[in-house]
């Protein structure tokens, strides 16, 4: 019953969704670019942050929280100033606009560098299987160990359902994506972390709505070199407090700050960074890769330890999604797996 619940609770969601995005389309876009198009989108942003709560699935609710309440009500945002990937262009078909909107992509616009270490679709589904399998022994685990298992899982999560996000935005509307990190794990900085290498889209959107506005506002009150600081705060404060929702449309619980405290951190020491870059490139000094990179990577796993993860796992998060995807895996190999090797089978 609770199964049959959800689907129509994504029926409901994805009606609503799709007819927003059509009153957007064919009615907001003809409505002139500034507040007045802003307001007329007010009761969309409503809609889109109240959906979530509809479903009881902590799968599919953090999927839609992400997709629909936070990235694709920014992407609304921009839209109503005529900015971002849903800028008006009379060559945007309906289909193009509802894929730009609902999924996590970015429209690929050059090529980029291949890869120094090629992980393909194939080996990041494997991986992810291998460390879902890790929470059958989590137990015998050093809960240190189990830490670093869910940064792993998440990195893999949040790049397998990209994927699929990119090839069904190019399968429905010939849309080419690019991929949604750049090696992450590479980081010499944390500015090249978050600003260049860790989910591209979403950073790509904060800069859009958060940080260029800022920092175009603060030049006028503090000027131009002191205008980066409190807009790389602000943004890191935004990305903190929507992090926060997603938590509670996971959870139902209320949020305890920490994951907005982590961001603010990294906030704060990519200022004090960039603070640093900034004297250091006079005298012509920088870290080695070699040092930078472990160094980099080891402060965002460590703070993550420490900040980010910790509410997640008090409040049985990875272990109703770990469930629920264990369910689906079942689910596909009865329903579809055994039934077409029982029919290849009495084929021979």
């Amino acid at each position: 019953m609770r199964m049959e619940g959800e689907v129509r609770s994504l029926i409901t969601i994805g009606l609503s969704v799709l007819a927003s995005l059509c009153y957007s389309y064919f009615i907001v876009s003809k409505i002139p670019k500034g507040k007045l198009r802003l307001l007329s989108l007010l009761p969309i942003f409503s809609i889109f942050f109240t959906l979530p709560l509809l479903l009881s699935s902590s799968l599919l609710t953090g999927i839609t929280g992400l997709f629909i309440s936070w990235l694709a009500t920014f992407k609304l945002a921009l839209f109503a100033f005529d900015l971002g990937p849903l800028a008006a262009d009379p060559s945007k078909s309906l289909p193009v606009f509802v894929s730009i909107a609902c999924l996590p992509i970015k429209i690929k616009q050059n090529q980029h560098k291949p890869p120094k270490l090629p992980l393909n679709f194939a080996v990041k589904v494997l991986g992810f299987g291998v460390f879902i399998g890790f929470y059958d022994y989590k137990e015998l685990i050093h809960p240190n160990i189990f830490l670093g298992v869910l940064c792993c899982q998440v990195f893999l999560f949040i790049e397998v359902n990209f994927d699929l996000c990119n090839s069904l935005a190019k399968s429905t509307a010939g849309l080419e994506a690019e991929q949604p990190s750049d090696e992450p794990y590479l980081s010499t900085s944390l500015q090249d972390f978050w600003g260049r290498r860790w989910n591209l889209m979403v950073t790509n959107l904060l800069r859009q709505t958060v940080y260029t506005p800022l920092k175009s506002a603060a030049e006028k009150v503090v000027g131009k070199r002191l205008s980066p600081p409190p807009a790389v705060v602000a943004t890191f404060v935004v990305s903190g407090l929507m992090h926060e929702l997603l938590f509670y449309y996971v959870t139902r619980a209320s949020p305890s700050w920490e994951m907005t405290c982590f961001f603010v951190l990294h906030g704060l020491c990519l200022v004090v960074e960039l603070g640093l870059k900034s004297l250091f490139s006079r005298q012509q000094w920088r870290l080695h890769p070699a040092v930078s990179a472990p160094l980099t990577v080891g402060f965002v796993v460590v703070t993550s330890f420490w900040l980010f993860f910790p509410p997640l796992v008090r409040a049985g998060a990875f272990d109703r999604v770990v469930a629920e995807i264990k369910f689906c895996f079942e689910l596909v190999r009865e329903k579809i797996l055994t039934p077409l090797n029982t029919t290849m089978l009495k084929n021979l």
